[in-house]
């Protein structure tokens, strides 16, 4: 999965937008300009700022060339340190060495545990006492917090989820287009009728055919990877822990049926792959009609467009209400950087649409800026007239995150490396159709209790 920056606010050459953030934050040693003083005597020494990241070659090439212009426009210099792979060990080397970056990407779950553990910059009072920075500009969800006055990051950007089909197959099967509106979401039932439709064995037999063979299925009418559950446990009235923190929500009767609805759409209905078959699927599933419909992240866009079909977007099936799953991981600043204020300029810099607006125009990810959802000047920069964000989009996408989007449990859920270190493998007794959702997960809830501490940010 791809990551994003956050950029918030104008372009930072002013002396006094760097003053007024010393003036809140003196006591952090950082300099107040591109240059600073060496050794108290008249000479000068740039600064120089570490920003790591992981991504693509699309990606390194959109973050290095964002850098480079921060640089011109700041003259605050900027080694970008693209890691391609074994990021998190790399990093978490570079951190026990005390040669961390200035500010980088980081995992969800390595933010929060070296957030707890005073890893990270608090970048809450560098946010109160800088007058060009308006946290209410910025999406609700992608906010990482220790606790109330703690934040630690944004999302590096927005990934919101959503059905994405090969129109062709679903107008030759005659199926309905998925609604691109939430009050018209397919129930699950219809979900299930459709993509029965849409599933072909080798005779061009579909589902519902009762001559029909599903060990030889040539087409599947979904690919559903199931880690991308929580979209269906949340619809269905469920979460991963209970409301007041203390339970094992995935536990309980609205997250057990919805894990085992989609657990059925491999096993009972033979509509979706499972892990063993996903395996044999190419990543031109959609174009080389092996599958028609998927279940995928905003970011599976930017592959689809390089792609030769006809590609479609819709919002998610409900179980009881509709919604869709917000996902990111953030950027951080970290606790051991010389320079808190220029790297906060960084920041603001890197989490600005505009910084990076061939990866949001391009699909890989989505804004952190409201305004960018909300007026159509700048979503015409983004979310419309281009092959990344097909017709609909708008309304399936951009309008669903912002008006119906939940955020993943690594946004908030305490302890969740070690949680999910049980929970994964229960799980996939599920997937693999060893276990019923519910022998499964309430099988490994004695043990997840004890190492549940609640909500981060509560």
């Amino acid at each position: 999965m791809n990551i994003t920056k956050r950029l918030a606010g104008a372009v930072l050459s002013s002396t006094l937008a760097i003053s007024v953030l010393l003036a809140g934050c003196s006591d952090s040693g950082g300099a107040s300009e591109g240059q600073v003083g060496k050794e108290g005597q008249g000479k000068e020494e740039t600064v120089t700022l570490k920003f790591s990241f992981w991504g693509d070659t699309i990606e390194k090439k959109t973050v290095t060339e964002a850098l480079e212009r921060f640089e011109k426009e700041t003259g605050i210099q900027v080694e970008p340190m693209h890691v391609p792979a074994d990021y998190l060990t790399k990093l978490t080397t570079m951190v026990a060495g005390n040669v961390a970056p200035d500010l980088g990407y980081l995992s969800s779950g390595a933010a929060l545990s070296w957030g707890r553990d005073g890893k990270l910059l608090n970048l809450t009072p560098l946010m109160e006492n800088d007058p060009d920075f308006n946290k209410e500009d910025y999406l609700d969800q992608v906010w990482y917090e220790i606790d109330p006055g703690n934040t630690i990051g944004m999302s590096t950007a927005v990934e919101g989820y959503g059905l994405m089909y090969n129109k062709q197959l679903l107008q030759e099967a005659g199926v309905e287009l998925p609604p691109t509106e939430a009050d018209k979401a397919w129930d699950w039932d219809t979900f299930v009728e459709y993509a029965k439709k849409l599933t072909l064995d080798d005779q061009g037999r579909n589902a519902l055919d009762p001559n029909f063979n599903p060990d030889k299925i040539r087409q599947f009418g979904l690919q559903y990877d199931p880690y991308n559950m929580m979209a269906a446990v949340v619809s269905n009235g469920g979460n991963f822990l209970t409301e007041d923190g203390k339970g094992f929500g995935l536990a309980q009767p609205e997250a057990i049926e919805a894990i085992q609805k989609l657990a059925d759409l491999m096993y009972v209905h033979h509509v979706s792959p499972t892990p063993l078959q996903t395996k044999n699927l190419p990543d031109t599933a959609l174009q080389t009609k092996k599958v028609a419909m998927t279940v995928s992240g905003n970011w599976a866009l930017q592959a689809f467009a390089e792609q030769d079909f006809n590609l479609g977007v819709g919002v998610l099936p409900r179980l009881k209400v509709s919604n869709t799953l917000l996902d990111g991981a953030p950027t951080v600043i970290f606790k051991s950087t010389k320079h808190p204020e220029e790297a906060w300029l960084l920041y603001k810099y890197m989490a600005d649409p505009e910084s990076v607006l061939p990866l949001i125009e391009g699909g890989l990810w989505m804004p952190l800026k409201k305004e960018w959802y909300t007026n159509p000047e700048k979503i015409n920069k983004w979310a419309a007239g281009n092959k990344a964000h097909p017709e609909g989009y708008t309304e399936a996408f951009m309008k669903q995150t912002i008006e119906n989007g939940i955020r993943t449990p690594g946004f908030e859920v305490k302890n969740l490396d070690k949680i999910n270190a049980l929970v994964t493998p229960a799980l996939d007794l599920v997937w693999t159709g060893k276990q019923s959702a519910e022998e499964a997960l309430r099988g490994v809830e004695p043990k997840v209790l004890p190492l549940i501490e609640g909500y981060y940010g509560r």
